[in-house]
């Protein structure tokens, strides 16, 4: 799985194959979609335009709630398949931990799995206790959980214990949602490499082994977003990074939501 990739929430169809094909042209090899963002369509085009082989691509996309549950999961992933326009995907996730059904959707995430149509299965969302829960029944472990982590909400004794458990972290609103660009230490750092804040912020993110997937749309910003591997922060900017967590959620809180 590539550590950096494109995110596409909240992207209409058409703006999405054009952001995926300018990503793919630039160098990213992973997009991260969703049934609920309603532009699976679009990104199976972007793919498509893009003409890179199939098999040098990560395709992830996920599972929706209103979907939960074991028929319902098969159902739903075979109508994403349909709309990608692809054979298989690389990551299927469960999109929020549902509850009372996230342990039958993921019996069908392990069907999925076993049939190779997903060559990596995960969940979205879920906090630690979530996890021992599906713990208790799952026949294989999550391999990733997609959770929000950004320098205001860095998420440690979660990530901590998902390291312990062999599950790779990947980070949604990385950026946190761009509420955190002004931010002056963030500034700081980057004029120092001659980089913008959102980079400072990818980089945070890739030397603190988390996946990320920043959002975007606008080909000079995708291309901005990826050229982040030619410097590095030291030990004691990262610590100054992480120094600026408050805990701060902008999305839900998995132990509340109600969609």
């Amino acid at each position: 799985m590539p550590r950096f990739g494109l995110g596409v929430w909240r992207v209409e169809d058409e703006e999405a194959a054009q952001a995926v094909q300018w990503a793919l042209e630039t160098g990213y090899r992973m997009i991260d979609t969703a049934k609920v963002y309603k532009n699976e369509k679009g990104v199976g085009e972007g793919i498509r335009r893009s003409n890179i082989p199939r098999e040098e691509l990560f395709v992830t996309t996920k599972l929706w709630n209103d979907d939960q549950g074991y028929e319902s999961a098969l159902k739903a992933f075979d109508e994403s398949l349909e709309r990608l326009g692809l054979d298989y995907v690389d990551l299927y996730l469960i999109h929020w931990p549902v509850a009372g059904k996230y342990k039958d959707s993921w019996k069908a995430l392990e069907e999925i799995y076993a049939s190779g149509r997903a060559k990596v299965i995960g969940v979205s969302n879920f906090h630690q206790h979530h996890l021992e829960d599906l713990l208790t029944t799952a026949t294989i472990k999550p391999m990733v959980d997609q959770i929000e982590i950004h320098p205001t909400l860095t998420q440690e004794p979660l990530r901590a214990y998902l390291e312990a458990e062999g599950i790779a972290v990947e980070a949604w609103s990385p950026l946190g949602q761009g509420k955190i660009l002004e931010t002056p230490k963030l500034i700081e750092i980057g004029q120092k490499y001659g980089k913008s804040a959102a980079q400072i912020i990818i980089r945070w993110h890739l030397q603190n082994d988390i996946i990320v997937i920043p959002k975007s749309v606008h080909e000079s910003r995708i291309k901005e977003n990826f050229d982040v591997f030619d410097f590095e922060l030291t030990a004691e900017e990262i610590e100054q990074i992480n120094a600026l967590n408050i805990d701060e959620r902008l999305g839900s809180d998995p132990d509340s939501f109600n969609f």
